[in-house]
C-alpha cells in the first residue's frame, strides 16, 4: 500500500523522518570518525584515553598492547586525524587527550533515548 492510497501526501509521510536529520556535512564528519573506531585496537585505545582523569603518555598506552610503538603511533595518529584526540609532545612523549566536544557528539547520536518517538 502505497502513501497516496493512505491519503497521505509525500511531505506527509517523510516530515517524521527528515526532522532532526544529520546535514551532509555532518554526517560525513561523523563517518570518519566512526571509520577510524573501526579497529579494535583503536577502540580500546580510545577508551583507554577516555577513562583516564586527564591525559595519556604514549608510553603507558605502548605497554598495555602487545603491539610494537610504531603500531600503537600509526593508531595513534588515525584517531587524532579523525579527530577523535589532541596531542601534545612533551620531549620524548606525547600525551593524548579526548577531545570533549567529539565524545559529546558521538555520545549524542548513539543515545537512543534522546530521539523524539
Amino acid at each position: 500500500m502505497s502513501n497516496h492510497d493512505l491519503g497521505m501526501s509525500d511531505e506527509e509521510c517523510c516530515s517524521s523522518l527528515t526532522a532532526g536529520v544529520l546535514e551532509r556535512s555532518s554526517a560525513e564528519d561523523l563517518a570518519i570518525k566512526f571509520k577510524a573506531l573501526g579497529d579494535p585496537v583503536r577502540i580500546q585505545l580510545f577508551a583507554m584515553i577516555a577513562s583516564a582523569e586527564d591525559e595519556v603518555c604514549v608510553c603507558d598506552l605502548t605497554c598495555a598492547f602487545e603491539l610494537t610503538a610504531p603500531t600503537i603511533s600509526h593508531h595513534l595518529k588515525t584517531l587524532r586525524l579523525a579527530g577523535l584526540v589532541s596531542s601534545e609532545r612533551r620531549g620524548t612523549w606525547v600525551h593524548y587527550r579526548v577531545v570533549p566536544e567529539v565524545v559529546a557528539s558521538l555520545s549524542s547520536l548513539l543515545d537512543l533515548e534522546a530521539v523524539p518517538a
